[in-house]
This record gives C-alpha cells, structure tokens and sequence, in this order.
C-alpha cells in the first residue's frame, strides 16, 4: 500500500478490529423519499457523537420544508445523552436539502465538508447566477477537510480519505472500523454511484473505489443511499469492503477501469436528472442554509431553464 493516507486509515481500523481503539457505536436513520441515510456515530465512552448527511424534508410541489427527519435525530442524540461535536457532509447532495445547519442550532457542532466544496461552489454558482453575497470559498462551512485530515469525536480517531468521482468534493470518512462512503458505493448487488454531474469523472471515481476496496476486508462500509437492487425486498446500507471486493455487480475485483468507465458512462448517459437536485444543490453549497427572505418576507428558490 503506498498511499500513506490510506495506510493510517487501515491502522485506525486495525486498532479499533484489535480492541486498542474503542469501536463507534452507529445509528441509521433512512429517509424513503429521498432513499437518503443518515447516522448519529458516537464514542461509547465520552458519548461525543458526530451526525453525517442528515436530511431536511422538503416537499417540492408545495415548495415547503419541515423537520421531521431532523426531529428524529435530536430525539435519538437526547434520549442517548450524547454531545454533537461533528456534522459532517460527504459532499454537496443532488437528491435531498441537508439539515446541518438546523441540527446545528439545536445541538452544536463543527460543520465539515471537503475542500473541493469550493471547486462545486463556483461551478454551480455560476449556473444559479449567485451574487456577490455568495463568497464561494467554503466559508459557509466551519471546517474544510484535505485529503488524510485527522479529527477526533471523543476518543474515536476519525480522518477524512478524498473520493472524487460523483462530484469533486466527494469525502469518505474514517471512524474507528467504519467508513461512511457517501454516493461513492452502493450496496453490492446495486452497484456504483453515478459520474455525470459537472465535475464528475468516472474514472476517478474507479480509482477512488479502488482505494476504499484496499481497507481491510472487516471494514465496516456505511452507504448514503439504497434503491433496493432487483430481486432484493427491503432496503439495506451496510456492507463490508470484503463484500465489495468479491461481490460489487459494478466494479469487483477484476473489473478493470475501462471496462468500468465503459459501463458508468453508458449507463448514465440513460439517466435522468435527480429531481430534487435544482433546489438541492442550491442548498447545500451554502452548508444548507436556506436563501435569505426577501422583502415579502419569504425565500424563493431558482430554477435555471435548459443548463442542465
């Protein structure tokens, strides 16, 4: 293994698999209309936690937003008496508004991304014409994580491993014996996260792959989404990289990269579009702070006609 990020991320998995580092204690929380899952991840010892890719509900018929998902999440972190020391988001999400900065006001918390957020920022803020009140240099986060950046919830040792491939910004996050991958992997009989949203490559995105696929096979691998692969009745996020390596219908091991580019590339050219993903991505460049109101007193979003 010649990459050192990579060799201390599997030293954080060994100590918590040989019992030297404490292992984190994960709660799930699915979101079915946007097939999103979140997690509360804490220190069994200190009860510090850190919440990752929460969801804020937003119907967008109606156009409104309520916190229902959220709700659940503050209620678990109550009734667990855990203290919020980390929101972390694996990237800017195409598919649901995020809930970081509601979380944040109710419970605490560094919000974190990947530097690579500003890359995204100005792309997209170009497409949404955001004036100059938009700063598009990650100020609205309070943390901008570099590839290999190490931070601690409580006595879990945590880092931060640079996924591109989706989007620039991808991060995947190192807790103890578990990665949460965001969009970079889906379960295995499911497959691989789509490369062709501007900035996306599904080149790198192989690479990226290949780089989580060479953490020990006990790696506990937490997904963002699930859409219940054919065949398959209910809905499941969890996997291991053992079960990636001989079992990803997309990118096993043998699997070479053109083959995959190959396949990600066709595939998504039969895609269409996310459909939260104008109001979505709008959102979470900000860190999921909402537009401010105007003088009516209320927020709009935009909708840009024939750029996507």
């Amino acid at each position: 293994m010649s990459d050192p990020h990579l060799e201390r991320a599997a030293a954080l998995i060994g100590n918590a698999h040989g019992g030297s580092a404490p292992v984190p204690v994960v709660k799930s929380f699915f979101d079915e209309p946007t097939n999103t899952v979140s997690y509360v991840v804490h220190d069994p010892a200190t009860r510090e936690a850190a919440i990752i890719d929460s969801v804020l509900d937003f119907d967008p018929a109606a156009g409104r937003t309520s916190f229902a998902s959220a709700d659940a999440i503050i209620a678990y972190v109550k009734a667990e008496k855990l203290s919020v020391t980390w929101l972390l988001e694996t990237h800017a999400h195409a598919d649901h508004l995020s809930a970081a900065p509601y979380l944040k006001d109710k419970l605490g918390g560094t919000l974190a991304i990947g530097r690579e957020i500003i890359h995204v920022q100005n792309v997209f803020g170009k497409i949404f014409n955001e004036g100059t009140d938009f700063a598009r240099d990650g100020s609205e986060f309070d943390r901008l994580f570099e590839d290999g950046d190490s931070f601690q919830i409580g006595g879990l040792q945590a880092m931060a491993l640079h996924v591109p491939g989706h989007t620039p910004a991808d991060l995947a996050y190192v807790i103890g014996d578990a990665v949460f991958t965001g969009d970079t992997l889906f379960m295995p009989d499911y497959g691989t996260a789509r490369a062709d949203f501007p900035g996306g490559d599904s080149r790198q995105l192989f690479r990226s792959i290949r780089r989580l696929m060479a953490l020990p096979e006990r790696t506990r691998l937490f997904l963002c989404h699930d859409y219940k692969a054919a065949g398959r009745d209910s809905f499941a996020w969890e996997t291991t990289v053992g079960a990636q390596r001989t079992g990803n219908v997309h990118v096993h091991q043998g699997v070479s990269e053109d083959d995959f580019v190959a396949m990600r590339d066709a595939r998504d050219a039969t895609l269409s579009m996310p459909k939260l993903i104008l109001p979505s991505i709008q959102v979470n460049i900000r860190g999921g702070h909402l537009p401010e109101p105007e003088s009516n007193g209320t927020r709009y979003l935009k909708i840009p006609l024939d750029v996507l």
